[in-house]
């Protein structure tokens, strides 16, 4: 088992597809979770529309919830490959023990935070008198499941991590299959609509929460989640916030630019262009998933082969990643403008909501190929401990393009909603050429550098 997860040894394409493979598979039963629910949410009977727009206000709220799984779960676990990469499994194992506690901690706080405060959140965020009682029985109850999302995916990270990909492919295919059992039962029979779609989704994600903690604390994983690590040490605690900060901030300038879009798209299209905006982010998290899949399977390989310093290994890890990400979103771009009504129809079928979707959509995912940068350049820093700049590029890319754009935009030149969408592919060429140039021109010179002192050294 060792030898098998051993990245230093076989291709380098093959470790990470091996490991790519199950988790773009998991990626894609994650994404489920939410999209089973607005798939159901959008053929309610005489409220489809509405109520698919209440759940698209909560967005923000939920991507903040999963913006702190990242922090403490996708910040720890490239820390935790590199300790293993190093052989240092006590560290590793500390490390793991540290991120856990933070996301049972930042799970009770955020689900007392957002009770408190929901109200005031949701009517912020967008939500109107006709879709506020949507957007608030849903999140109500979503909220009180965060502790199981924080687990389920902050920790499933360190099941990825140690090389045992289709046991974290798992983690999710139990909830997901769950989950679309449940919904139609308690939206359709128990009549409970978006309350049940939001009860169906706390209990899968509390069983693969329960499936995460059996294997990290059994006799088949590699290093084990002990109590004894869950004593948070000051020094883990600021090197995982440093690395996961990346992460962090890429889900909360989400949720930023998720509530500017929604805002924006309410005063000058209404309820119909924040449905619009709902079902374009739902296609998104469809089409992401394989990008997501590459470069999270990439991960634990590049900090892996860092750390046994096999800096070879580690330049043909992001050349491989790099090359597949670019190939699939040309593809997937390709795809999207001529299909545009087929991908609106999986959400919802009002003939408004296509007529006017499918310029949005043509709009908003223009050179969507250029996305792939962005996602390469921000895995590479990650995986490499070069978290200063997975943050800069983070912000680049959101804060300081797309939530001016966003805001801009739709007063200039009579583009109106227009401008919304128009931000998407502006803030894509500048802040993926930015990130991408920048890797290029500090990380790979770095390697070659490291790996010819090695040499000479031997």
């Amino acid at each position: 088992m060792n030898n098998k997860n051993d990245f230093t040894e076989g291709s380098v394409s093959k470790n990470i597809l091996r490991l790519a493979i199950p988790m773009t598979f998991a990626q894609l039963i994650n994404i489920l979770y939410n999209i089973v629910d607005r798939i159901y949410i959008g053929r309610i009977p005489d409220a489809s529309t509405l109520a698919l727009t209440g759940i698209g206000v909560t967005f923000p709220i939920i991507t903040i919830i999963m913006a702190f799984a990242n922090l403490f779960g996708m910040g720890g676990a490239p820390l935790f490959s590199i300790e293993r990469g190093k052989g240092n499994n006590n560290s590793a194992e500390e490390i793991m023990g540290n991120s856990f506690a933070l996301l049972i901690i930042s799970g009770i706080l955020l689900t007392i935070l957002g009770l408190i405060f929901k109200r005031p959140l949701l009517l912020l965020l967008g939500a109107s008198e006709n879709t506020f009682a949507y957007a608030n029985n849903y999140i109500t109850i979503y909220l009180l499941g965060s502790v199981f999302v924080m687990i389920s995916l902050g920790m499933n990270s360190f099941i990825n991590s140690q090389g045992f990909g289709r046991v974290g492919m798992m983690t999710i295919l139990l909830g997901a299959i769950v989950n679309i059992i449940l919904d139609p039962i308690f939206i359709f029979i128990f009549h409970m609509g978006v309350k049940g779609a939001a009860l169906a989704t706390i209990i899968s994600q509390f069983l693969s929460a329960l499936w995460v903690l059996r294997f990290l604390t059994g006799h088949n994983t590699l290093l084990r989640l002990k109590r004894k690590n869950f004593k948070i040490n000051l020094l883990i605690l600021k090197d995982i916030i440093t690395l996961g900060l990346s992460g962090f901030i890429t889900a909360i300038t989400n949720s930023i630019v998720q509530m500017v879009c929604n805002i924006t798209l309410q005063s000058y299209g209404g309820d119909l262009y924040v449905g619009i905006m709902t079902v374009i982010n739902s296609i998104r998290e469809i089409i992401t998933m394989p990008i997501s899949g590459i470069v999270n399977g990439s991960q634990p390989i590049l900090g892996y082969n860092y750390g046994a310093e096999k800096y070879n290994r580690v330049k043909s890890g992001i050349k491989f990643m790099s090359i597949t990400c670019i190939a699939y979103t040309t593809f997937i771009w390709i795809i999207l403008s001529i299909l545009p009504e087929f991908f609106i129809k999986i959400f919802n079928n009002d003939a408004n909501l296509i007529k006017f979707g499918v310029p949005s959509m043509h709009i908003y995912f223009f050179g969507f190929f250029m996305m792939s940068f962005q996602f390469s350049g921000q895995a590479v820093y990650v995986a490499l401990k070069e978290s200063k700049k997975a943050i800069f590029f983070s912000l680049l890319r959101k804060i300081i393009i797309v939530v001016p754009l966003t805001l801009l935009l739709p007063r200039m030149f009579n583009l109106g909603v227009n401008g919304v969408f128009l931000a998407e592919p502006i803030s894509n060429f500048i802040g993926g050429i930015a990130c991408y140039l920048t890797m290029l021109l500090t990380i790979w010179p770095s390697l070659t550098k490291k790996n010819s002192l090695l040499n000479h050294a031997v």
